[in-house]
């Protein structure tokens, strides 16, 4: 079992712009987080992660870094963050820092001095190549379109962004540029926070020589992201970063790495590879797209039995030999109502559904702020009330293309990363209660419905519902301890599984749809006496057959039964 306070732990995630501004701007800020400590005191979390606060340009929302040990000036001081850090601890919450390590800005000091001339001494601080026959080094694509090179006139050689061209990338085959990040992730457990989730981590090692990839289409780019994504190397760094400075504190740690399955993950969060405490794994957030990366744009319909078979694969192959980062929405995906629950009729038993799906799984669960609110995607009609950087370098290269703009708006209504960026719903009145001020981004035009305010309020509210969840979570370890196991695999609407630790034994049943399928309950779990109802999004039903249970539209429900050790 290995215990782990980071295994019993629930993480909230914070994006900062979003949140709460304390003062006015229209931008979220630390003062503002520091604000609603007690809302998430209340909600029952344990961690909080943060998104890039660091000093930067803001291209990329605070992921291009222009300085790592200084605070973005429309988040505040660092004398913001050190009060907000010592809050957090007298509140039993710890914070989870989000970092940058495989780029930074086109503004740090660093890459200022690598472009200013080819002889310069931080030249090598990042990833210089000169052109070929005319054009770029490679064909790679960049995960925002396009290349992943970018000329620069001074020196006429291009440097390498896997994202925007206002991020390069960082040389980790440079020591200097290795001692420097480890110095500067010293520099912030000094201060006492308490971990990090590495962003892009798999990308830091790139394929020796830049080759091109195959590119039978005759592109002009070509998503190769077996040649920067979880290359062996990135291993070594990651043990040699653990060895020497991770290792000292009692902190969490969590990788983003796109493009792999469970037993690659292994390799970052296996016991004994002093390495990763558990992954971000993107498998099932790929199930609505044709392809990856930037193929994400391309809608597709999404099964339940593939659902199934994903999360099913990492429960499994991850039990007892690593950890999980269980998560439905974030940052960069849309809301995890809109996309996978119903938010039109069935908002508020859909969000509690998939809740209950997320918190009852093996593994750490992830709640992304406004998640505990059923908040849902944005449709804005135009583009010009979008602000991310993916979202308009998509819109003005399917323009080029000459993609009609309906269909251009009805990708980015679906799939664009804004959806889950505008301003937290705290109450009903102007703006949600977010800012007195003009926010940066409009805030969802459903805020007088859906909000804080009137769910704190509500018992019978999402809010409450996650309460109770988290609540289960602390009282019953076989929620965070116990062994996955799949029933009604083949079934497409309902979503059953076990979780047996010792003499206990949950069962989960989930109805992913609005129709009302009936469930057979297994004969391990006859006489049906025996099961105590934990937590369901409905009000039980009087006098009914546990063991022909007829469920409502995106009912859940979750059973605990204390097993003979002899049976």
């Amino acid at each position: 079992m290995n215990p782990k306070w980071w295994k019993e732990s629930v993480v909230y995630q914070i994006y900062p712009i979003s949140f709460m501004d304390a003062n006015g701007d229209g931008i979220g800020d630390l003062r503002g987080i520091l604000s609603k400590l007690d809302y998430l005191q209340d909600l029952g979390v344990d961690v909080i992660w943060v998104c890039p606060i660091y000093k930067s340009p803001n291209h990329d929302n605070g992921y291009d870094i222009s300085d790592y040990c200084d605070i973005m000036k429309e988040f505040g001081t660092m004398d913001d963050f050190d009060l907000l850090l010592r809050e957090m601890h007298s509140r039993g919450m710890k914070l989870m820092m989000d970092l940058v390590l495989n780029h930074t800005s086109h503004e740090h000091p660093w890459f200022v001095e690598s472009r200013s001339s080819k002889d310069n001494p931080k030249r090598d601080y990042y990833i210089w190549r000169q052109g070929k026959k005319g054009g770029p080094p490679n064909n790679w694509e960049s995960y925002f379109s396009g290349s992943v090179w970018e000329l620069d006139p001074r020196t006429d050689e291009y440097y390498l962004h896997l994202y925007s061209r206002f991020q390069p990338d960082l040389n980790w085959e440079n020591p200097a540029v290795i001692d420097k990040l480890h110095e500067m992730v010293e520099w912030w457990l000094k201060k006492g926070v308490d971990g990090f989730r590495f962003d892009a981590i798999a990308h830091i090692v790139k394929a020796e020589g830049y080759p091109d990839a195959l590119n039978p289409g005759g592109t002009p780019t070509v998503r190769a992201y077996d040649m920067f994504s979880n290359l062996e190397h990135v291993h070594t760094l990651l043990q040699n970063l653990h060895d020497k400075v991770l290792y000292y504190y009692d902190i969490m740690t969590v990788g983003e790495t796109s493009g792999l399955g469970p037993e690659q993950a292994l390799d970052y969060v296996g016991d004994g590879r002093r390495e990763l405490n558990m992954t971000f794994q993107f498998e099932h957030m790929n199930l609505d797209a044709a392809s990856p990366g930037s193929g994400k744009w391309d809608v597709v319909p999404w099964k339940l039995t593939d659902l199934k078979r994903i999360i099913s694969d990492w429960q499994t192959v991850l039990h007892n030999r690593g950890w999980n980062a269980n998560y439905l929405c974030n940052h960069d995906q849309p809301r995890s109502v809109s996309r996978f629950g119903n938010d039109l009729f069935y908002r508020i038993p859909s969000a509690k559904m998939l809740a209950t799906f997320i918190h009852m799984l093996e593994g750490t669960p992830y709640i992304y702020q406004g998640e505990e609110l059923g908040m849902t995607n944005v449709a804005f009609e135009s583009i010009d009330d979008y602000r991310d950087v993916e979202t308009l370098n998509y819109y003005e290269e399917k323009r080029k293309n000459g993609i009609p703009e309906a269909d251009i708006m009805a990708a980015i209504h679906i799939k664009s990363r804004d959806n889950a960026r505008t301003p937290m719903q705290w109450d009903d009145s102007d703006e949600a209660g977010f800012t007195t001020g003009v926010p940066w981004i409009r805030v969802n035009s459903n805020s007088r419905e859906i909000n804080a305010a009137s769910s704190v309020k509500d018992p019978d509210s999402i809010f409450h519902y996650y309460k109770k969840l988290i609540q289960l979570r602390k009282k019953h370890q076989v929620i965070v301890y116990g062994e996955y196991g799949l029933l009604l695999e083949e079934h497409p609407e309902i979503y059953a599984y076990t979780r047996t630790l010792e003499d206990q034994r949950l069962l989960v049943i989930l109805n992913f749809y609005e129709n009302e399928p009936v469930f057979e309950l297994p004969e391990e779990f006859q006489p049906a006496g025996k099961l105590e109802l934990l937590i369901s999004n409905y009000p039980p039903v009087k006098e009914e057959d546990l063991r022909q249970l007829k469920l409502r539209p995106y009912e859940a429900r979750v059973y605990l039964q204390h097993i003979s050790t002899s049976s």
